[in-house]
């Protein structure tokens, strides 16, 4: 903020505006065309004479940081931009538009309906008086009564409302718990891919390590083991559940993409097979319905739900209201049941084409890997250049790509199928072969 010292004569006042403003500009904190304060504006705010302001806008003017225009005002011109123009590499004014995005964890537009999930999200909104109100800490009750029926047919899940906590997505679920598990200390993940949950972790003090089952705490996605959907298999299940026990650690299972199982049927959840005990159960709706839908919840087991209730109240709900009233009927009306069985034929569909069209274009000289679920495939083929450099030159032809892996000869790729059109996996797959082979 601008402080005018009482001590400079009033000539010089307008000097101290000329460089206020000018150090703004200058720094980018007001972009190219914006529109400056008018006079009698800056004037009040600033305490100075209307002339005083007007005579540094001339200043700024006649050196090229500001324009007038008639009738209208002035504006930032992009000096700024041309005496730096390193300024144009962090804010590039032609980027290469993404034409295929084999990197997306999107969902595909024909997934969903969106004029279904507009009738119920204005019916929420029609409830008027219990939208005055802020959302329950722990989630809306009749959403969390809703919930507990779910999971219970759809996963085994056996828990009462009053177990369950709901949030807007995965970390900020973990904040709750992580002050939960004061006493714990270490935390393993299956992978550094899960960076969502580690950070989380880390952040409050946590030592993170990986595929070691000797931390306190365990955390696992059983239907989601691999970038390209491994499913943790029952035997495997039953020996982390006894590990577990025997030790006193505590399992967090990150249902994701359990929906999504073509080749076998769903595995029972740990949570289920364990009957509640050590195990904190979390799931999610963003992959069957819409990633901007952040409507999440995790089942405590006794023992931390006793220690959260003490907390609860200090908690605000970070999901949005309106979703929850939404959702809660959306899945009492048995939409949610058909959805995932849409999903399911789609995207098993959209891998088995996805799968083709890679066989298409790369012939023999490539190998594929495909679990039983998700939604992406894992490749790799021979190439000598890093991955950074497949994937540089890959977005400069309007491919995005993600590097799973990558040796002296070869680098392997996921594929998600998710957002891309079928339409386009051969194309897509064709222009990945042509960048890898100009490499």
């Amino acid at each position: 903020m601008l402080n005018i010292s009482t001590e400079h004569k009033k000539e010089h006042l307008y000097l101290e505006v000329y460089h206020y403003y000018k150090k703004l500009i200058m720094e980018n904190r007001l972009l190219p065309g914006s529109k400056m304060p008018s006079l009698r504006k800056c004037a009040q705010e600033l305490k100075l004479s209307r002339t005083t302001i007007e005579n540094a806008y001339l200043q700024l003017a006649a050196d090229g940081y500001i324009i007038a225009r008639a009738q209208s005002g002035y504006y930032v011109t992009d000096i700024a931009r041309k005496q730096h123009p390193h300024a144009l590499e962090k804010h590039p004014r032609n980027i290469i538009p993404c034409i295929y995005d084999f990197a997306s964890s999107g969902v595909d537009r024909e997934s969903f309906r969106f004029d279904l999930w507009q009738r119920y999200i204005k019916s929420a909104l029609r409830q008027d008086e219990r939208m005055l109100s802020y959302g329950e800490p722990q989630g809306e009750k009749d959403f969390r009564e809703v919930l507990s029926d779910y999971i219970r047919e759809r996963r085994n899940v056996i828990c009462s409302p009053d177990d369950i906590v709901v949030g807007a997505g995965l970390q900020s679920l973990l904040q709750i718990l992580c002050p939960l598990l004061r006493e714990r200390k270490t935390v393993s993940f299956p992978t550094p891919s899960f960076i969502q949950g580690s950070t989380v972790f880390e952040d409050y003090g946590f030592d993170v390590h990986y595929r070691d089952k000797t931390c306190d705490v365990i955390y696992v996605s059983p239907a989601h083991m691999t970038k390209w959907g491994e499913i943790m298999p029952v035997k495997r299940r039953l020996e982390l559940i006894r590990h577990a026990e025997a030790n006193g650690h505590l399992i967090i299972e990150d249902d994701f993409e359990n929906e999504f199982v073509y080749l076998q049927k769903p595995t029972p959840s740990l949570f289920g097979l364990s009957g509640g005990e050590n195990v904190i159960y979390i799931g999610s709706f963003s992959r069957l319905l819409l990633p901007s839908i952040r409507v999440s919840f995790m089942v405590l087991p006794p023992s931390l739900r006793e220690l959260y209730e003490k907390k609860a109240a200090r908690y605000n709900q970070t999901a949005s209201k309106a979703e929850q009233i939404a959702l809660c009927q959306f899945i009492r009306d048995g939409h949610m049941l058909s959805q995932t069985r849409k999903l399911r034929r789609l995207y098993a569909q959209k891998l088995k084409a996805l799968t083709a069209a890679v066989k298409n274009a790369f012939g023999k000289n490539c190998q594929i890997i495909t679990g039983a679920a998700g939604t992406s495939l894992a490749l790799t083929i021979p190439c000598s250049s890093t991955g950074e450099q497949l994937k540089k030159a890959a977005r400069l032809q309007g491919l995005r790509l993600e590097i799973l892996n990558e040796t002296e000869n070869d680098i392997t790729l996921v594929l998600s199928c998710s957002s891309i059109p079928v339409n386009d996996f051969l194309p897509a797959c064709q222009l990945l072969k042509s960048v890898a082979d100009n490499l």
